[in-house]
């Protein structure tokens, strides 16, 4: 079997689920190869990065001047093309395609002129709406019918006021219809979602994120006794971009709710924020900027009490997964599948928004470490890499059977 996946980086969650499976396919002796437009160089004949600096930058900008992301990047897309054909994958398996790094058109003519089979794996919305990676802050329902008028042009892939929402709509419904494709999501929210898109003509699959449970295991941490912590109930917050839909200003929120109450000793940290958000977090915040790895993320997740998950616009957050897996229970907004990882042994779901009821779940649970106990062997075999693994093989296996 020869698979190669694409995906927008190497690295963060997305570049490692690619990686995780494509370790594993190499594992079984399977003929696999990476693909990414953006991070580090490839290291081997079996990785390939796409694009350089100059040529991201550039669509970026075109993105911003347009709002027709996916559009450009011909060359590497050309130079991409042409290696597939060198390599005559019986699969490709697509993640995230924005990014600024490919273009979509080419790609897609390409698979289908070769009657390429393809799992695309959807992490977010983008690719059945007409600009948008998600629509739930801003209510918008128009991806259903026809993109226009778009009130979301400020989000990500950001446009500085041209709106080709609904050209952008119509050319992908027509580049992503007519494929030997099946459609794989990670959790049932966004599954629910592509059935109400002009992507519903398409088998669809939940596989749910893993993690590398090796990596974030509960560990003997020396977080607490290097920042001076004692007694405090720590409370945790992850992200690799703290934007507004992942909940900053919701710990903020949060921090001055329990000061005004005095109900007891706590500390928040916040790990991935940048040095601007730093300056503007309070005093009494220990804050992180990128972690140094899983090694690093794994001391802090064994050391706090709680990782509080405010995140208004998600899919299936790893986050959840690895604090869990460190045995650290989670609070998390009832969100997109934020919630389809908590089971009621593993944490709380309250509601966007909540974080009043959020601190009275850690008012009530001060002095009991969250008065939940989590099952390690439970949490590997549901939440672990290899779970993921064994499914997206099994698919690559029935798809190639048919």
């Amino acid at each position: 079997m020869k698979v190669v996946q694409i995906n927008t980086f190497s690295y963060k969650a997305t570049g490692s689920i690619m990686f995780s499976i494509h370790w594993e396919l190499q594992r079984q002796g399977h003929d696999s190869y990476v693909v990414w437009g953006r991070g580090r160089d490839a290291s081997n004949d079996h990785e390939i990065k796409m694009t350089d600096d100059p040529d991201v930058i550039t669509h970026g900008i075109y993105s911003r001047l347009t709002d027709r992301t996916g559009f450009a990047s011909l060359r590497a897309t050309k130079q991409l093309i042409r290696r597939l054909e060198i390599i005559g994958p019986d699969i490709i398996h697509l993640h995230n395609l924005h990014g600024y790094y490919i273009n979509i058109e080419l790609l897609f003519d390409y698979i289908k002129r070769k009657n390429i089979k393809v799992v695309w794996t959807l992490h977010d919305c983008w690719s059945f709406t007409g600009h948008c990676a998600y629509f739930d802050m801003a209510g918008c329902g128009k991806w259903k019918t026809g993109c226009e008028k778009c009130t979301n042009l400020n989000t990500y892939p950001a446009s500085w006021g041209i709106d080709a929402s609904g050209r952008n709509w119509l050319d992908k419904q027509r580049l992503f219809q007519g494929l030997n494709i099946t459609l794989a999501v990670p959790c049932r929210w966004l599954m629910g979602k592509v059935k109400q898109s002009f992507l519903k003509e398409y088998p669809v699959q939940v596989i749910y994120n893993g993690v590398d449970t090796e990596a974030f295991r509960p560990l003997q941490s020396g977080f607490r006794e290097r920042n001076g912590l004692n007694d405090e109930f720590l409370i945790m917050g992850v992200a690799s971009e703290w934007t507004e839909r992942k909940g900053l200003q919701d710990f903020i929120k949060l921090d001055a709710l329990l000061a005004e109450r005095e109900s007891g000793r706590y500390r928040i940290v916040l790990a991935g924020v940048t040095k601007k958000q730093k300056r503007k977090l309070p005093d009494s915040f220990i804050s992180l900027e990128r972690t140094s790895g899983a090694g690093m993320l794994s001391e802090i997740y064994s050391a706090a009490d709680v990782l509080f998950n405010p995140t208004y616009e998600d899919t299936y957050p790893t986050v959840n997964l690895e604090a869990i897996c460190c045995g650290t229970p989670v609070i998390t907004y009832r969100t997109g599948g934020s919630p389809e990882s908590i089971d009621g042994t593993n944490g709380f779901v309250v509601e966007q928004g909540g974080f009043p009821e959020a601190a009275g779940i850690i008012e009530a649970n001060f002095r009991r470490k969250m008065g939940l106990w989590i099952d390690r062997g439970a949490a590997v075999k549901k939440y672990g890499n290899e779970t993921m693994q064994r499914q997206y093989l099994l698919l690559y296996e029935k798809i190639l059977s048919e």
